[in-house]
């Protein structure tokens, strides 16, 4: 399918983003969300680090020490407390230094003095494994606090203070706090920024500080979670950062998986073997052929569900698939003008679907029945998003005055973008904090989908046809028409990954995310092919031929069957694409070898006053 014509490239790589203003980042690192380190129950892991007294070999090239600690913090990570207490004693070495344990007791017990008494004396290595003290034989038995290389006892010693500045504002002794603001925490002179956000504190009403600070108003988990954070401060060979083991392992599996090209299982891999999975069992096989549409097919989007699939068609018509079987459940055919693009509203009961006739309908799955049509646009509707709640959603449109429309379930309009621009695709982020525009123009318009204001406008390389977002909200997928496909880090605009080898310059091709785990990139191309890269590497992995010729225009992954996903293309079929042994029983009918005579489409098909 042509994008609009005339659009011009634009190769300026910025972006212009506002501030969230200070809550975003004012209490991010005291009050990030950890665990403790270790656990409380029990008293031997809080006595010191003694060594054994004799020296034993390495673990298979390890740290003895190193690993024997980690295994003791496991021990009690898992509830394991004797078996923990059974070990510091047969091995000799302890889990945390008395130092380390005794500002463990003062910050969870909020004995604000004396953490601060524990960290004035506590000094730094030097990051060669030395200590840097006037007083060796005293460190060495763990009686100061060793800090890490890099550490700042100033950001340390604010934070102790925030945090009985917080304390003492939930109980609303406001002298109090006032007290330690302008005499303790002033003083400090660090980040003045936060400072000034503190002050404002101590005139938000009660019911509103928890909102204001990010903070739960539980003192005893927000003490942990203190700890936690200053923990970075201090040396890991002291005090073993939270869950070590548990990180450990699961970098282990990551890596795997990163390692492992054709990773598609939903299942972690096994701590008890080395991870491979079988490229026979990934769907590089087109086994079945959907031929319902009699002219190019421009979108196909599998259910949230994945027990039906629809597909729209320049032929005007949105057919919806049961997936069991692949029979026809309705077809759509109140479009005047081919159907640009279709999208699934969050519970799978409604479905909006996007035409050049200038009109957005929306449609009852259960019964085919439209129930709602948008006929505010006059241009082509290019694209729809809808609200994470699924009561209202977003029409994306070619038309300059009315290119983004946010609208009830009752066809009223609850907020008109109106800057100037036309829109080829959108969406919305699954946690339904961000509308994404891709406009006609080489940008990305970030807006948030509550407040409706634009949070960032991301300057492309190129013109984008479409945008997809990952399912955890942090990345989006940008397909340029100039032939690359660009991973986008949402919060910082990075690109994380740039995708090439499919053909693409003239059509809109919608590219996607795709495996059990997201690990790959599908994309159709101009060449009739389906290419796949690995999302780690960038590697392109297959080159898949499926269809007969033209433009292969968009793909859907299955969410619920890693074993399977859809392509769409200008030969007017819909290729599904599984395992040879996942073919659902009741569509082996549907199964055909590819057709080697292609049909020839005339140049009319691809005339540019579609788009």
């Amino acid at each position: 399918m042509r994008p609009e014509d005339g659009v011009s490239s634009n190769n300026q790589n910025g972006l212009s983003q506002v501030s969230n203003g200070y809550s975003r980042s004012l209490f991010k690192k005291a009050l990030s969300s950890h665990s403790l380190n270790g656990s409380s129950n029990g008293d031997s892991q809080l006595n010191g680090s003694l060594k054994s007294p004799t020296p034993l070999p390495s673990y298979f090239g390890h740290d003895r020490e190193q690993v024997t600690r980690i295994l003791i913090q496991g021990l009690y990570d898992l509830g394991y407390t004797g078996a923990a207490s059974a070990l510091t004693r047969e091995s000799g070495y302890e889990l945390e230094s008395p130092a380390v344990a005794a500002f463990r007791s003062a910050v969870l017990n909020g004995e604000w003095s004396e953490a601060e008494n524990i960290l004035s004396q506590a000094f730094h290595s030097d990051g060669l494994g030395k200590t840097v003290s006037n007083d060796d034989d005293r460190s060495a038995r763990g009686e100061k606090l060793l800090l890490a290389e890099n550490a700042d006892k100033n950001e340390m010693l604010f934070y102790l203070r925030q945090q009985k500045f917080l304390e003492l504002l939930e109980a609303r002794d406001l002298g109090a706090a006032l007290m330690v603001l302008r005499g303790e925490l002033t003083p400090l002179n660090y980040d003045i920024g936060r400072l000034h956000a503190l002050s404002s504190l101590l005139m938000c009403p009660a019911e509103h500080l928890h909102n204001q600070t990010g903070w739960d108003g539980s003192i005893s988990s927000s003490r942990v979670r203190l700890l936690s954070e200053l923990s970075k401060s201090i040396s890991p060979s002291v005090m073993i950062p939270d869950h070590r083991l548990a990180v450990l392992l699961d970098y282990i599996k990551r890596t795997q998986i990163k390692q492992c090209l054709y990773h598609n299982t939903p299942s972690t891999p096994s701590l008890y073997s080395d991870h491979v999975c079988d490229r026979n069992d990934f769907p590089l096989r087109p086994t079945i052929e959907l031929s319902q549409h009699s002219n190019e097919v421009w979108y196909c989007g599998f259910s949230h569900d994945g027990t039906k699939l629809v597909t729209t068609s320049r032929d005007r018509s949105v057919i919806i698939y049961d997936t069991s079987t692949f029979s026809v459940l309705h077809r759509l055919t109140e479009h005047e003008e081919g159907v640009a693009h279709a999208t699934w509203s969050p519970d799978d009961s409604k479905l909006i679907t996007c035409s050049q006739d200038e009109k957005a309908r929306v449609w009852s799955v259960e019964t085919g029945r439209c129930l709602l049509t948008i006929n505010h646009h006059r241009q082509p509707v290019t694209a729809a998003a809808w609200a994470a709640d699924g009561e209202s959603f977003v029409t994306a449109s070619l038309d300059l005055s009315s290119q983004l429309c946010h609208w009830s379930m009752r066809g009223q309009p609850v907020y008109m973008w109106a800057e100037g621009f036309r829109v080829q695709d959108c969406c919305t982020t699954p946690d339904g904090r961000r509308l994404l525009a891709a406009d006609t123009g080489g940008k990305i318009h970030v807006y948030n989908f509550h407040t409706h204001e634009e949070e960032y406008c991301l300057s492309l390389e190129g013109t984008a046809t479409s945008v997809a977002v990952s399912r955890d909200s942090r990345y989006m997928l940008v397909n340029l028409a100039e032939g690359q496909i660009q991973l986008i880090d949402i919060e910082t605009t990075n690109v994380i990954r740039r995708f090439k080898g499919q053909k693409q310059g003239t059509f809109v091709i919608r590219s996607t995310f795709g495996g059990a785990a997201e690990s790959f990139v599908f994309s159709g191309s101009e060449d009739a092919r389906v290419y796949m890269w690995h999302i780690e590497s960038g590697d392109l992995l297959e080159t898949l031929e499926g269809h007969i010729s033209g433009c292969v225009n968009a793909i859907s992954w299955n969410p619920t069957n890693p074993g399977m996903f859809a392509s769409a293309g200008d030969d007017r079929l819909v290729r599904i694409w599984t395992r040879d042994y996942d073919v659902p029983g009741d569509a082996v009918g549907k199964r055909r070898a590819v057709s080697s005579n292609a049909f020839t489409r005339t140049s009319a098909i691809r005339s540019t006053s579609n788009y």
